[in-house]
């Protein structure tokens, strides 16, 4: 079943934060297991990313003090 075009609340995929942000895939992971980076859950065997929770934490490391 596809996901309707417009389903804009749909979850990232790890590859899909990858290519917003500009890193690897591999930067992710090692964020993940530091406790860095935006919050992700792990649904089933993949992690996958609400938008809202990757602009929150790119806005967290963004703002000026």
């Amino acid at each position: 079943m596809a996901v309707p075009a417009h389903a804009d609340d749909r979850l990232w995929s790890v590859d899909d934060v990858s290519a917003y942000l500009g890193v690897p895939v591999a930067t992710l992971y090692r964020w993940r297991c530091t406790g860095y980076g935006p919050k992700g859950m792990r649904i089933g065997r993949y992690i996958r990313y609400r938008k809202a929770d990757v602009f929150e934490w790119l806005d967290s490391i963004t703002s000026v003090a």
